[in-house]
């Protein structure tokens, strides 16, 4: 099938309640058995993440960079690093997963770029040339002190000097990773043609790496401080509001242009990262109505532990901005904990069976599908500048990103035994390998594949409205939504305690509507113990009841 006529016959909503499978490429698997992981080794397993009935796939970055950040700083916009392969490469993993029914989805990261782009190596030549303007530069204050008190996310001030300019120059991430000057309209160009570039190689749509700090405030303004009880002492970026660094008004017009360009490509889609103080009001604004960002993810999910309280919270502050919104919900991802640690190993199942439940677009991390923990890493194997700057109080990413495990070998089947991997495998993730799993048809990843089989199946948990069960009306550690599309009514409630004493519900509490029930049967639950309107749910388990 040709681009043109898979994107006419594209179903442009495709996405709405799809599920997304993240790829991390140099820990997925290596097929040049050089220990990182590349192109054709992900289009070589293709096959096992078709098998978990996923609709796509997002591959973090790939491309040509010195990978001071693993990719996130970009010095090539338009190519693939040779670590990964080639942009042959890429074309066979796009042409063996559309062979499979999967969309591919890639990050861009365009707020900012490597220090080695050949745009900041002109910009800071002077500044008069073509590119001068192209990044944020400021003047020292007359004692020679950065702009304002802007502070970086991995350690230290957002502004490093540069003696040929005599001026700073801004990165909110690492000194070399410096920030793209949006409100310059040539650089707002530049940025959409290199999406233009991946759309008509075939790519479903993109990731949008910290999509709301595209632009900064032209006055650079310091930001307030943020209130004691807010900061992360381990973390200095977070002992300041970010007020005047991010989330700028601006930013908005842009998603508009973004989204032009997609609609010209008619079921290719954007997912934004909205990473920030108040996330969860910019992510309803930045997926509301049809002109702006298809759906985006916050943090709130992605830090949750598994608390029902928390967990309801989050969606209730998530719903006061409106219904005119789509989420993206996460529980792992490369950013944070594994959630089968973050909810326990015991948990791992349970809940992915919650997030399952959930109005919205779903992701799930590599790995996910088979229980595997946090890695437990030494300072000395680290790789994430993260952790190396801000050890011990903050570990790094490190222990999201080791290898993923195919089989049961020193390196899991990920690289050759005589080669050293990037990162260490865990010894831990060895017996949850994929080869394993797939022996035992009741395994967590079996289990995992038929409750995503019954996710994509289900229109009303697809597409459905969202009522949440306010816990007033709920046992304490008992999370509950109740789906419904038309007529279609479906109570989705999670025992997330634990212990052994189960705990009875009065269905008829919860909605007046109740009438009758029926239960879906859930990989790996245990059947509902029921008399009339009355059910017993034990700890770590979850129902979901088609309501008459």
């Amino acid at each position: 099938m040709t681009l043109s006529q898979r994107r006419q016959d594209a179903q442009h909503d495709w996405w709405r309640g799809a599920t997304i499978y993240q790829i991390y490429p140099r820990s997925f698997m290596d097929a040049n058995q050089d220990g990182i992981g590349d192109l054709a080794g992900i289009t070589e397993k293709l096959d096992h993440v078709a098998s978990l009935n996923v609709d796509a796939i997002w591959l973090s970055p790939f491309f040509t960079s010195p990978m001071d950040d693993f990719g996130y700083d970009v010095a090539d916009y338009r190519d693939v690093d040779p670590m990964f392969g080639s942009l042959n490469d890429f074309r066979a993993l796009v042409d063996r997963a559309h062979a499979l029914g999967l969309r591919v989805i890639i990050d861009q990261v365009l707020s900012h770029s490597s220090d080695q782009h050949v745009w900041f190596q002109e910009s800071r030549q002077d500044r008069t040339n073509a590119k001068a303007d192209w990044y944020v530069w400021g003047d020292p204050q007359p004692d020679g002190t950065p702009p304002n008190n802007w502070m970086a996310a991995f350690s230290g001030r957002a502004w490093t000097f540069d003696a040929r300019r005599r001026q700073y120059y801004l990165h909110n991430f690492l000194e070399s990773q410096p920030d793209l000057n949006f409100h310059h309209p040539d650089v707002q160009q530049a940025q959409l043609d290199n999406l233009r570039f991946w759309l008509e190689l075939g790519v479903d749509g993109f990731r949008f790496d910290v999509v709301n700090y595209y632009f900064h405030d032209p006055a650079l303004t310091d930001n307030p401080p943020m209130p004691r009880e807010r900061v992360q002492l381990g973390n200095p970026q977070s002992y300041q509001f970010q007020r005047h660094n991010i989330e700028q008004p601006e930013n908005l017009a842009y998603l508009e242009r973004i989204r032009a360009l997609l609609d010209e490509y008619p079921g290719s889609t954007t997912v934004g990262e909205i990473a920030g103080n108040d996330p969860l009001p910019t992510m309803a604004a930045y997926t509301a109505g049809d002109k702006r960002l298809h759906m985006a993810y916050t943090f709130d999910l992605l830090d949750s532990t598994g608390d029902a309280r928390a967990l309801h919270d989050v969606q209730a502050r998530f719903a006061e901005q409106g219904d005119d919104t789509w989420p993206c919900w996460a529980l792992s991802n490369h950013d944070v904990v594994r959630s089968a640690t973050s909810w326990g190993e015991d948990h791992a199942l349970l809940a992915l069976t919650v997030l399952c439940s959930l109005r919205g677009s779903l992701c799930l991390y590599q790995g996910e599908e088979l229980g595997l923990p946090e890695a437990e890493l030494a300072y000395e194997d680290l790789q994430d500048p993260f952790g190396i700057n801000l050890w011990p109080e903050v570990k790094g990413r490190d222990g999201c990103r080791t290898p993923m495990a195919w089989d049961e070998g020193t390196n899991g089947g990920f690289c050759p035994e005589a080669v050293a991997p990037w990162l260490p495998v865990d010894a831990r993730h060895r017996p949850l390998a994929v080869a394993h799993q797939d022996a035992d048809d009741d395994s967590l990843l079996a289990r995992v594949r038929r409750l995503l089989q019954l996710r994509g199946a289900s229109e009303v948990l697809r597409q459905g409205d969202q009522q949440l069960l306010e816990p007033s009306r709920l046992p304490v550690d008992v999370f509950g939504v109740i789906r419904t599309l038309g007529d279609q009514r479906l109570l989705c409630l999670a025992h997330l305690g634990r212990g052994n004493d189960a705990i009875d519900i009065d269905l008829a509490t919860l909605d007046a509507g109740i009438e009758g029930w029926q239960s879906l049967e859930l990989p790996g639950m245990t059947t509902p113990q029921a008399q009339g309107n009355r059910l017993s749910l034990l700890p770590g388990t979850a129902v979901w009841l088609v309501l008459g």
